[in-house]
């Protein structure tokens, strides 16, 4: 039996910010082509998590490589990696093509490669009418698309999701799942945090944290199964509500 490959492999990973916990000894690994749900209501540590893992910050304490890479060597862990912020991450006053050319750009391709892959780009999203408008005269919805697609416009073997969904409409979310479907049957690790509960069923995997810590992490199903709960919605609110709510 063929081994899968670990993309990501963290071991008591520790984030301190004066006395505050953030992250409290996590240790999990993620496997090429997963797409892996980080779950957790807010404050729960999910976002300085994904940002040491983006090389955007640096852990405390604790062992970690993200593509095979030392977490002490970010500047080679971003160039194999993409990120989509939860906070919408193109440029509002560059037009579509201009903002798929800077991120080229930065990912370190070639004209030649960025404008091949742009025109593929645009028609698969069906975006080829709007290659000439600014950002920020685009909807929501369309926004996050793109935005995803720039994320993996230079083949990274790993793409962190922060929150993608937050705000986008019932169908434009499935929309949005289908296009991390098809990237993660290319081989490519999806990361993704997320509040919408339902959408931790289309995870392969998923993590749960509670104040800073993983308290489960398995398949969807299996957690069901283990917690006996009809939903992940049911088992999120039975395992990781924190101790203030349930004094």
């Amino acid at each position: 039996m063929t081994e899968i490959k670990k993309v990501i492999e963290v071991e008591g990973l520790v984030k301190r910010f004066g006395s505050f916990v953030a992250n409290d000894h996590l240790t999990f690994d993620v496997y090429k082509g997963e797409i892996f749900g980080f779950l957790g209501a807010n404050g729960a540590g999910k976002t300085t998590a994904i940002r040491i893992l983006c090389g955007l910050s640096h852990p405390t304490s604790g062992k970690m490589t993200v593509a095979g890479i030392d977490a002490g060597r970010p500047e080679e862990i971003k160039k194999r990696i993409g990120y989509m912020s939860q906070r919408f991450s193109l440029y509002d006053d560059l037009t579509v093509n201009e903002n798929i050319e800077l991120y080229g750009g930065i990912y370190g391709m070639t004209m030649k490669e960025i404008r091949q892959r742009r025109e593929e780009l645009l028609t698969r999203l069906s975006f080829s009418q709007y290659g000439e408008m600014l950002i920020g005269s685009l909807p929501l919805g369309l926004k996050q698309k793109l935005a995803f697609a720039v994320a993996v416009f230079h083949d990274p073997e790993i793409v962190f999701l922060d929150e993608p969904t937050s705000g986008v409409d019932p169908i434009t979310r499935r929309q949005f799942w289908e296009m991390i479907y098809e990237t993660a049957s290319r081989g490519i690790t999806v990361f993704v945090t997320t509040h919408y509960m339902d959408e931790a069923e289309y995870c392969d995997r998923v993590t749960i944290m509670s104040e800073g810590r993983i308290v489960a992490l398995d398949s969807p199903a299996a957690l069901r199964g283990r917690y006996n709960t009809a939903t992940i919605e049911e088992l999120f609110v039975k395992i990781a509500r924190p101790k203030t709510e349930t004094a």
